[in-house]
């Protein structure tokens, strides 16, 4: 896989009340990640971009909420990625 394609997979850090309590809890990330994205391709694209060792993954398919009201409709479906890594690693978002 080239390197293009792996900095397209990982869209972004998914922070939230849960997010933060699978770090604090559990030692692991969540990543906002494409819709076509396989645990694989997500293993490699965080240990390409952050330098560290991935343990395991978990990924999870989220529904886009249904908008009702004046202007009816459907968000978009999204996919996340709970990211554990080896002992002793870590990412650091603020200085990278």
């Amino acid at each position: 896989m080239k390197d293009e394609q792996l900095y397209q997979v990982i869209l972004a850090p998914h922070i939230s009340e849960k997010s933060t309590q699978a770090a604090d809890k559990h030692a692991q990330y969540v990543f906002r990640v494409a819709d076509t994205a396989t645990k694989p391709m997500i293993k490699k694209a965080v240990e390409k971009m952050f330098e560290v060792k991935v343990d395991s993954i978990q990924v999870q398919n989220v529904r886009g909420k249904m908008k009702y009201g004046k202007h009816p409709g459907k968000r978009r479906n999204w996919k996340k990625a709970f990211v554990k890594l080896q002992s002793g690693q870590e990412i650091d978002f603020i200085g990278a």
